[in-house]
């Protein structure tokens, strides 16, 4: 009743008296007003989209004032001391490791900006998820970081605030909240694929409201405060969130509430039931070791479901189930998941219950799958201490039905993103973590969620016993692992793992830690693999991808985070319960994949996280904890067991480089290389390797070194015979399989990662590895390092930082550039004292990805080597020393003294001198590394037990003991060994005869050594076995070995041989190294005495050999003797090979093969010097002195016709009308002339609102000025020949100087159009590349038939008068042009100039005022010829002072061009009544004809432009041109120069000045020399302008005109030669390039007189000291001052209108500097900033891809839709516009430079380098950039010379999208 009033009247009074009434200290009927209007207002029935309701809340909570004023108001009170800016994904940010505690933290620009960052490690980053900044937070960063805002704490000086401000807001707002939960409660249906778009819709509408609370947010701590007291108020919550009594509505939505609360429990209700009953069907035998209180331990379905392929996910159970509940019995697999016991907390997998607001609004938030702005309000309120306490605890109570939520999403990219952006925030300050972790169990929370997630993809494990394993493994194929769904979880798990405090719970919390165990269990031996052995597989599977990143992010991540705490000999205990559970769940999966002794074959498995946490645990243990190694280590059995999954991963390796996989397809080569990659390699293999070592260390070593060689399947290859048969290789797999086998072996003894190396020498070893393989960028070397034993950022304390280490091992070398090559980054490189000291072979082989690295260290050794002078052969790897080993693993010395080793390494010596099939020089290398390793690492004999030697072991007697110094030389006699009956050993000859014979032979027989592997290692394991469980089971009894090893097939039978030997080690090694350096006496008997130690470090196999030597010989007597003995008698060896023509056969194929490769090096030679001199016919880099074979001003002129070769059907001869030849070119409209300015200066880009570029002040825009301006009053014709157009948009002609017949060309064009290979061209437009050079062409310019045999006479010096040469001209230009005969040539020259109309726009040709009439095409041809001449002169520096033939001239040809002109022009005839040349030389007499004429008068001859009028001259005579008639028109034509420039000095005068000068002029007129006496002429000129109207009345008012310098004689000179050059320069070059003269250099202060001489206006006068005068240059074909009168007449003529202009167009200055880029900032920030955030013009939007154009700085959307028109994006069209088709782009958001040419584009790079000299494209490492100068240029010269198409190679179509 009394509300319905209220709404009619006005809000803000209403709302004014409402806050009145209610500041009475009675105020309950203001109370129940405020109440009632609410209810009318809020009324959640009405639709969400009606704002009125809004607009009430605003008016209400203001209470009377503007909501605006109410805003000011409300912030005056902010007391935050925090930044809290929230913000969300493609934000760009800022995170400095020098400041961060935490290493989430981030800052907004602002706070960065205004914080002192000088010299820290910072870095720019585009957010993922969203952020929110950090500054004033203490907890996540330093205070020294924080900015000048936040660093002052301004809670203090904050006034408190007047209780009746906020007054309304906490009565209105608690109402608006319930009524946008009761929204949200009524727009919810649970998802199905129809619902999803429901809860979207229902968002929308809720826009405006949830926005109105974001802004609250935003007004500052006073507001927040309010807010919070709302949000976590229950008295609030409970009276309003059932809503009334009576209210219908509001209890529906209360019911739909409730039903969606009962899922939201881990297990929902109906499965919690279904379950039950499941359970107590299968609990009918409990599982062996269930305590009788099963009740403590919550058991679960482990998948049982998902096992039977069921859709359904099988979860977890409730865990206030009393049973024992085991549902997965049905499929015979009894898996027990301990999950979180009751004891702790059952409430994770109940049904959640909210008490205030704050929980309900989150519930929603969930449910509706995190809204963005939901997110950001909620994160927006975070700086308000209460509230976050409160919402970490409400968020971490909602934490498993967030994940159950995002396992369900279709969305949960998107939704991932969103926790995360909140979690972060949360987790990331230590103290809230630790409080939640203690009051609401976090950690149990998250394992327990993790566990649940797992589970519903997990299936059986299918390593070793397929049938009865019970272990299952997760499911890599499934989606929650592919699309990577749990990550948001693991980043929460690993970020609150990285506080000491709480990863000091989860370690002493046991029951979580075997909780976790189980978990990484999930994992252990995922993905397994299956050697395909018969055909390819089908499909290859791609989820290697999702196992990699699984065990990388779910297990190691973690793994690393827990070892970061357990650095110390306090944390011991931690260490050995985590040890402890490690082997107990390795003991738990070998039990359930039924694990005995041997592994299956043909299988593998990259993951074995158990096996990891325990090597890394124990690493740590000894490295930093100084715990006992036996102590945590298992019985012998169980280490036999742990090794044998390892080493089945180090073969493996081994087979897939084999090609031994190759049937599995390309994905088993990329497990391959992603287990030793740099992200992985730390986490993979080296704790691989690691445990290796650990085991090795322990076993016997004899049995591991067995296993090793069985693993690898080269057991068979072992034997001295010369053949055996192998079970299980093919022959070309035995050599790579033996090399990795050795290569292995030498790693595990020689690394020492984890055996003793200390961080820094770790760093080192990895950077220097890495650097050996290539130079590498800094940011590259950063990726590749290892990121976890030696954390890169952050200074770990006494160890060395990333980049003091680059600069101790590596060199910088500074980016370069090829002018026309790819440009290189900065890059380091070795310095040469680490290669001398530390490449290390073998860490290069453990690091390297693809095999091919591991060659290109090779290749860089042996070059430096080289050119060092050390070694000049083909370097063996060098042998480096190493780091002592701890004291705990010395039992690792133990591999390479024993029996089993030596026998293999004397077989293999064997076996290589007698050139046995399937060894390699890499076998030998190895061989002798193991030998140098003993040799090294002697293991101290303890007793002399070992000497009695122990008969029964057949192989003891090979070797007396196990050391290698006293084996090396012991001699073996016989070996007995079993060959197939092929094999050339077996003896054909009947048993020895005599008894003498006899009994050797059997003696032999028994003094003949026995050796099998096999046999021995089941022994050894037999023994090993039996000592360590007398009560050994029967299931760990060995197969028997012949079952093994039955070859397939029927081979040969094999007998038994005996040979004889009768070598010892050091033997051979001496013959070996004979064998090596190929001469007899190699070694003399007295080599060690004069043996000098130090040559040895680098060299080859026979630098290895000695270097054994002498180590055996220093460290043992008999050694040395032995050696001695050997070298003083050795003969060269005679291999067992009797049959000489095989030696023959050899021979020869040695000889064969050396002609053979001579061949070949004569053909590279010849190839490489044709190579060499087409080079430098074709190409525009090198050397401007070789001039160009094709430039047809060649200055030999020859006599007789030009011949041209074809290029493509390689014949030569002339070009003819009928089958012309043509020169291959690319015509590309060009701007590059409009673009130059007058200022030497390039122009900036503007990087703040104040800063702009004017394009007023170009070349382009001036001429365009000025054609406008004339054709405003003078005849249109006329004014169409006195300017030239083509500064913008004009074509420019360029070639690579290759000629092909046109015939040819047509059908090369027809080939491409029918070849289907994607090409970067469009062969339809008439690209394509020359045929020869491959440079981008797009036409062909017909070459004119060759020179008649006149040429002599057209360039004959004359000696005719001046007159009599003008009337010759003038005679030549009467003779009409004959239109030519119709022929191929004629035709061809017609088409070109098509080509040539179609290069450029219709605007850039039309400038007349009918389109298309013969004066504007004249226009046009005409002025193609200026735009080549003066691009030319651009290339050359703007001047000819360098002469020559500069790389611009090489591509050009204006000497064809000039003749297709001219043969199209000579069709126009001018008519003589309005010919130029008549004014030039003549003075007509009276001007009766023009008053006829009532059009426009003509252009008078001093607006005219004299470059125009030479070119059209010449273009429009009959062609070849006399050089006599040439010189004539440049003569007469500098006359005309002459007056112009002193018309436009003596504008540029004072009044005063000019009366001075024309009476002082007046007085030289008599003299002899006047009409060549510049002060004469000047007095004249001036004169005749102030004469009937002075043309210099009108610039009064335009004071920059005048000059405020004083002009003197010298002044008025220099202004007159700088006026007249850049004509002298053009007459100059186009003689050059028509008469082929020679241009010769000058000084630049001599160009004048040179070019003036060279142009024949001077005569070549020896060198005299007065300075030439530009007036003596001057020849009058008739008196000089009457002509003048005549031209000046035609100015001061003219009517009024016209003479006001008359001025401008008189002063004009052909001056231009060359053309630049605009400059650039030296900082990339400074454009970033400014441009990243700016709106574009067009759309006022900020566009997601702002591009920036660098001719001219403007502002363009990159592919935005907004700026489109009819079809095309904005930067093609700017491109078009600006460039005439060419555009230069910097993308701001990428840093890099984009080309747009015509339809196609390509990335050119970028210009900006960061402090490595590195580019950063799409900023993605952020570090601060700089502007990289060279590159600039390089980029500004390929515009200049428009050979953007050639350099660059990448180009793609842009479709017009861009």
């Amino acid at each position: 009743m009394m509300a319905a009033s209220l709404l009619r009247r006005d809000k803000k009074a209403t709302a004014a008296h409402l806050k009145a009434d209610l500041n009475r200290t009675d105020n309950s009927s203001g109370v129940r007003q405020l109440q009632e209007l609410l209810d009318c207002v809020l009324n959640p029935e009405k639709p969400a989209a009606d704002t009125e309701a809004l607009d009430w809340c605003k008016c209400l909570i203001a209470g009377g004032e503007g909501f605006e004023e109410f805003c000011k108001t409300v912030r005056s009170y902010d007391n935050a001391t925090l930044c809290g800016l929230v913000w969300t994904a493609n934000f760009v940010a800022y995170r400095c490791r020098t400041c961060g505690i935490s290493p989430c933290m981030s800052l907004c620009a602002e706070c960065f900006n205004n914080g002192d960052h000088t010299g820290h490690d910072f870095n720019m980053f585009r957010s993922q998820a969203g952020g929110a900044c950090d500054c004033g937070d203490s907890n996540v960063m330093r205070e020294s970081g924080f900015c000048r805002r936040h660093r002052l704490r301004t809670g203090e000086n904050v006034p408190s605030v007047p209780r009746d401000l906020l007054l309304m807001s906490e009565t209105v707002l608690p109402r608006f909240i319930i009524c946008i939960l009761q929204y949200l409660r009524d727009g919810y249906t649970e998802p199905d694929t129809s619902a999803e778009r429901d809860l979207q819709k229902v968002l929308q509408q809720l826009e405006p409201q949830i926005s109105f609370l974001e802004d609250l947010t935003k007004m500052g701590g006073a507001m927040r405060t309010v807010l919070t007291k709302i949000l976590t108020n229950q008295q609030t919550f409970k009276d309003l969130s059932m809503g009334q009594e009576e209210n219908v509505y509001a209890k529906n939505n209360y019911e739909k509430y409730l039903s969606a609360l009962k899922n939201s429990g881990l297990v929902s209700s109906e499965e919690k039931a279904g379950a039950g009953a499941g359970a107590q069907a299968g609990a009918a035998e409990p599982p062996p070791g269930a305590e009788a209180g099963a009740g403590a331990e919550a058991g679960a379905t482990a998948g049982a479901l998902g096992l039977l392929g069921a859709t359904a996910p099988a979860s977890p159970d409730d865990s206030n189930k009393e049973e024992d509940q085991d549902g997965g019995q049905c499929v015979g697999q009894r898996k027990r998941v301990k999950l979180s016991s009751t004891t702790k907390d059952p409430s994770i997998m109940d049904s959640l219950k909210h008490k205030c607001f704050l929980e309900e609004l989150l519930f929603w938030t969930i449910k509706y799958e995190f809204p963005q702005k939901m997110v950001t309000f909620l994160l927006n309120m975070l700086p308000d201490q209460d509230y976050k306490i409160t919402f970490t605890k409400t968020f971490v109570q909602h934490y498993a039905f967030i994940m159950k939520t995002l396992m369900k999403s279709h969305e949960s990219d998107t939704m991932s993103n969103r926790i995360v952006h909140i979690s972060v925030q949360l987790f990331s300050n230590e103290e809230l973590a630790r409080h939640v972790t203690e009051e609401c169990q976090l950690l149990d929370i998250m394992v327990t969620v993790l566990l649940y997630m797992m589970e519903s993809c997990l299936i059986k494990s299918e390593l070793q016993d397929e049938e009865n394993s019970r272990h299952v493994v997760v499911n890599c194929g499934e989606a929650l692992l592919k699309n990577n769904t749990y990550w948001p979880l693991v980043s929460d798990f690993i970020n609150i793992l990285s506080h000491q405090s709480v990863a000091k719970k989860f370690l002493e919390d046991h029951s979580l830690l075997m909780l976790w165990m189980t978990f990484v269990s999930f994992f252990q031996g995922m993905n397994l693999n299956k050697r395909e052995l018969n055909e390819h597989v089908e499909f290859e599977s791609q989820t290697y991808y999702a196992a990699f990143a699984a065990e990388l992010e779910a297990c190691a991540q973690p793994m690393w985070g827990l070892l970061t705490h357990c650095k110390v000999k306090e944390t011991q205990e931690y260490t050995k319960t985590v040890v402890r559970y490690c082997l107990e769940t390795l003991q738990i999966w070998f039990d359930a994949i039924g694990f005995v002794d041997e592994p299956a074959p043909n299988q593998v498995t990259f993951h074995l996280p158990l096996h990891r946490y325990y090597a890394m645990f124990l690493s740590k243990a000894m490295k930093c904890q100084g715990l006992d190694l036996d102590s945590l280590l298992p019985d012998q059995e169980m280490l036999m067991k742990i090794m044998v999954h390892p080493l089945q991963i180090q073969a493996s390796l081994s087979e897939v480089h084999s090609n031994m996989w190759v049937r599995n397809g390309l994905q088993i080569k990329g497990q391959a290389m992603t287990y030793v990659q740099s992200h992985f390699c730390n986490s993979m293999i080296d704790p691989d390797i690691y445990l290796l070592q650990v085991c090795a260390s322990r076993l016997d070593p004899d049995y591991f070194i067995s296993s090793v060689f069985e693993r690898f399947k080269v057991v068979d290859l072992l034997t001295m015979a010369s053949q055996h048969q192998n079970a299980v290789l093919d022959s070309e797999q035995e050599r790579p399989m033996l090399e990795g086998a050795l290569t292995f072996l030498v790693i595990l003894s020689s690394l020492r990662i984890h055996l003793g190396m200390g961080d820094d020498e770790i760093l080192r070893a990895e950077m220097v590895s890495q650097l050996c393989m290539n130079d590498r960028t800094h940011s590259s070397l950063l990726d590749l390092i290892p990121e976890n034993p030696n954390p890169k950022s952050g200074i770990v304390p006494g160890s060395c930082s990333f980049e003091d280490m680059l600069s101790a091992v590596a060199d910088f070398k500074a980016p370069v550039f090829e002018p026309g090559g790819s440009m290189q980054q900065g890059m380091y490189t070795p310095k040469a004292e680490v290669w001398e000291k530390e490449f290390d072979p073998i860490m290069v082989i453990l690091r390297t990805v693809y095999r091919r690295d591991v060659q290109s260290a090779m290749d860089r050794y042996s070059a430096f080597l080289k050119q060092s002078g050390m070694h000049t052969g083909n370097p063996w790897p060098p042998y480096k020393e190493r780091t002592p080993l701890h004291p705990c693993y010395k039992g690792l010395a133990r591999l390479l003294h024993c029996k089993t080793l030596h026998i293999v390494i004397f077989t293999l010596l064997y076996k290589i001198w007698m050139d046995h099939q399937n060894l390699s020089e890499h076998v030998l290398c190895m061989v002798l590394y193991l030998i140098e390793l003993g040799l090294d690492n002697m293991v101290q004999e303890d007793k002399e037990e070992e000497e009695p030697c122990i008969e029964e072991h057949c192989h003891d007697s090979w070797f007396p003991g196990t050391n290698l110094l006293t084996n090396l030389h012991h001699v073996i006699n016989f070996v007995r060994v079993r060959v197939p009956e092929t094999a050339p050993e077996v003896k054909k000859e009947p048993p020895p005869s005599t008894s003498a014979e006899a009994s050797t032979f059997s003696q032999n027989l028994r003094e003949a050594q026995v050796f099998s592997l096999v046999a021995e290692r089941r022994r050894k394991f037999q023994e090993i076995i039996n000592r360590s469980s007398t009560e050994a089971s029967q299931s760990a009894r060995p197969k028997s070995s012949s079952t093994r090893w039955v070859p397939p097939g029927t081979p040969p039978q094999l007998v038994t041989e005996i040979l004889e030997i009768r070598e010892s080690m050091v033997s051979l090694l001496v013959k070996l190294h004979q064998k090596l350096s190929a001469k007899q006496s190699a070694l003399s008997a007295t080599w060690l005495e004069d043996m000098d130690t130090g040559r040895h470090a680098h060299g080859d196999g026979i630098t290895a050999i000695e270097r054994i030597l002498t180590k055996a010989a220093t460290r043992s007597r008999q050694s040395r003797r032995c050696i001695q003995e050997i070298c003083g008698k050795v003969c060269p060896p005679v291999p067992p090979k009797k049959n000489s023509p095989s030696d023959k056969k050899t021979m020869d194929k040695e000889e064969r093969r050396q002609r053979a490769r001579e061949r070949q090096q004569k053909l590279l030679a010849e190839f490489a010097s044709r190579q060499k001199s087409f080079m430098e016919t074709a190409m525009d880099v090198e050397s401007p002195e070789t001039e160009a074979a094709m430039d047809m001003g060649a200055s030999e002129l020859m006599e007789s016709e030009v011949l041209y070769d074809c290029v493509i059907c390689g014949q030569s001869g002339p070009s003819t009308e009928d089958r012309p030849t043509g020169l291959v070119v690319l015509l590309q409209a060009s701007s590059v002339l409009g673009h130059r300015c007058r200022g030497e200066q390039a122009k900036k880009l503007p990087t703040c609102d104040q800063e702009h570029v004017y394009p007023a002040d170009t070349c382009g825009a001036a001429h365009d000025v000025r054609l406008t301006l004339m054709q405003r009053f003078f005849k249109d014709s006329s004014c169409l020949q006195s300017v030239s157009i083509g500064w913008d948009g004009g074509v420019y002609v360029q070639t690579c100087g290759h000629t092909l017949h046109i015939d040819c060309h047509k059908s090369y064009m027809e080939s491409l159009r029918n070849d289907q290979v994607l090409q970067g061209f469009s062969v339809d437009k008439g690209e394509f590349t020359c045929p020869l050079c491959r440079q981008f062409a797009n036409s062909v310019l017909p070459c004119r038939p060759g020179r008649g045999t006149q040429a002599g006479a057209w360039r004959a010096p004359s000696s005719k008068t001046t007159s009599v040469l003008v009337k010759e001209v003038e005679d030549q230009q009467d003779t009409l042009g004959l239109f030519p005969t119709e022929s191929n040539l004629s035709k061809e020259m017609e088409l070109v100039i098509k080509d040539i109309k179609n290069t450029t726009q219709k605007k850039y040709m039309d400038y007349g005022r009918n389109p298309g009439s013969p004066d504007n095409d004249f226009l046009f041809m005409y002025s193609v010829a200026r735009t080549n001449l003066e691009l030319e002169l651009v290339h050359r520096g703007g001047n000819l002072c360098s002469g020559g033939a500069s790389a611009a001239a090489k591509r050009s040809c204006l000497n064809q061009l000039f003749h297709v002109l001219n043969m199209h022009m000579r069709l126009y005839s001018i008519d003589s009544a309005y010919n130029p040349w008549n004014r030039l030389t003549q003075i007509t007499h009276g001007r009766e004809a023009d008053g006829l004429d009532e059009e426009r008068p003509e252009v008078p001859m001093l607006f005219r432009d004299v470059p125009s009028l030479l070119i059209i001259f010449v273009l429009t005579m009959p062609q070849p041109l006399r050089k006599e008639h040439f010189m004539c028109v440049v003569r007469m034509l500098y006359n005309l120069l002459y007056a112009q420039a002193l018309a436009a000095l003596s504008g540029r005068f004072s009044p005063e000045e000019r009366q001075a000068w024309s009476t002082s002029g007046a007085l030289k007129k008599n003299a002899a020399n006047a009409e060549k006496s510049s002060e004469a002429l000047l007095g004249h000129v001036i004169g005749e302008l102030s004469s009937e109207r002075s043309v210099y009345d009108v610039n009064l008012e335009e004071p920059s005109m005048l000059s405020s310098s004083v002009w003197s004689p010298q002044s008025i000179e220099y202004s007159l030669q700088q006026f007249c050059l850049p004509f002298l320069r053009l007459s100059c070059l186009l003689q050059h390039h028509l008469y082929g003269d020679h241009l010769s250099g000058c000084p630049e202060d001599d160009e004048f007189s040179s070019l003036a001489v060279c142009l024949g206006l001077l005569a070549p006068c020896p060198q005299t000291s007065n300075p030439i005068t530009s007036a003596s240059c001057l020849e009058w074909a008739v008196g000089a001052f009457p002509l003048i009168t005549q031209w000046c007449s035609e100015v001061t003529g003219l009517s009024d209108s016209q003479a006001e202009q008359s001025l401008t167009l008189l002063v004009q200055d052909p001056q231009w500097a060359p053309p630049h880029l605009l400059q650039l900032p030296d900082n990339y920030n400074t454009i970033f900033q400014y441009y990243h955030r700016k709106a574009c013009s067009a759309c006022k939007k900020v566009p997601k891809d702002p591009a920036l154009c660098l001719v001219c700085g403007a502002f363009v959307c990159l592919k935005g839709l907004c700026c489109k028109q009819q079809g095309i994006c904005e930067c093609v069209l700017h491109s078009q516009h600006c460039g005439a088709a060419t555009g230069i782009f910097l993308l701001i958001n990428a840093s890099v430079i984009i080309i747009i040419r015509g339809h196609r584009f390509c990335l050119w790079g970028s210009v900006y380098l960061d402090a490595h000299g590195e580019e950063d494209r799409d900023l993605r490492r952020g570090k601060p950039l700089f502007l990289c100068e060279e590159r600039y240029r390089v980029l500004e010269l390929q515009w200049v010379s428009h050979t953007f198409d050639h350099i660059n190679k990448r180009w793609g179509p842009h479709y017009n999208g861009l």
